[in-house]
């Protein structure tokens, strides 16, 4: 009996593939620390990439407090969505980038724009980097 979608695989990832891949995520998540400092909090989801012993114990290590986002959980990830449809109205479908240096360098560019001089209402107007400058409570704003 033919497959009724012949280009789809199944396959299953063996415990030796999945220990690569934690190890590699896990030194990827060191590098990234050292060449940028540690976060005072890292977030994500529940994926396992996110729970593993290797990554916890990266997190730990470096004294950073872990919060994860509850399964299913849409309120938690509502801020995050908000930066990647603000990053693709505002930048991405905007510019035709011909290459992944220059999608990099204009996204990077956008985002300090968005960080540094782009007022947010849920900061009172304050731009991110001054909200957390001055640590202000975040102020709503009455449409």
């Amino acid at each position: 009996m033919t497959s009724p979608t012949p280009n789809v695989k199944n396959f299953n990832l063996n415990d030796d593939i999945l220990d690569e891949l934690e190890a590699s995520l896990s030194a990827d998540l060191e590098e990234a620390i050292a060449k940028h400092g540690a976060p005072e909090i890292f977030n994500s989801d529940q994926g396992s990439q996110f729970t593993s012993g290797a990554w916890i114990d990266v997190l730990t290590d470096a004294k950073i407090k872990i919060s994860m986002d509850g399964k299913g959980a849409w309120r938690d990830n509502r801020m995050i969505e908000r930066l990647w449809r603000s990053l693709k109205y505002e930048c991405v479908y905007l510019n035709a980038f011909e290459t992944g240096s220059e999608m990099r360098t204009g996204i990077g560019k956008w985002l300090r724009y968005y960080n540094s001089e782009r007022p947010h209402s849920t900061h009172g107007l304050l731009t991110p980097d001054e909200a957390y400058a001055s640590k202000t409570q975040p102020m709503r704003i009455a449409a």
